[in-house]
């Protein structure tokens, strides 16, 4: 079984975050240190929030896989696909998600064949979900 990635990422305000991560996505709040930083629970994986300068930290630099534009730098998760299917759905429900690339198939027929999205959260930063038929087609080549 594979264990928990942590992961600190930069945002603009606390409380925007909270809001998105727990409101929006269903996250646990863990620790928080106020006016600081605040720990998140996704799907078991603990990511920090960390507030920064706006001018720290440059967003924006893309590259592309199977066509698409994607965003560098960006995080995720790789879900089960019926709750990958899931968590599309419901965010389709949310006026306020800002769509970076919207639920598809990538690498349709191929190995690797994957579910994935784009989104991102109010402070500008990416994040991918995906899924695949079978975690063993996580690291096909």
């Amino acid at each position: 079984m594979a264990r928990p990635f942590h992961l600190a990422f930069p945002i603009d305000d606390l409380e925007q975050t909270k809001t998105f991560y727990m409101g929006v996505l269903g996250c646990k709040q863990g620790r928080e240190l106020e006016g600081k930083w605040v720990d998140f629970d996704l799907f078991g994986h603990q990511m920090s929030a960390h507030l920064r300068e706006k001018t720290q930290f440059p967003l924006g630099v893309t590259g592309v896989v199977d066509g698409d534009a994607v965003p560098i730098p960006h995080f995720g998760v790789v879900l089960p696909m019926d709750e990958w299917k899931m968590l599309a759905d419901r965010l389709k429900t949310h006026e306020t998600i800002e769509w970076l690339l919207e639920p598809k198939i990538r690498f349709e027929g191929q190995p690797g064949e994957q579910g994935t999205f784009f989104i991102k959260d109010p402070s500008g930063n990416a994040l991918e979900f995906k899924a695949f038929a079978s975690d063993t087609d996580i690291f096909a080549t």
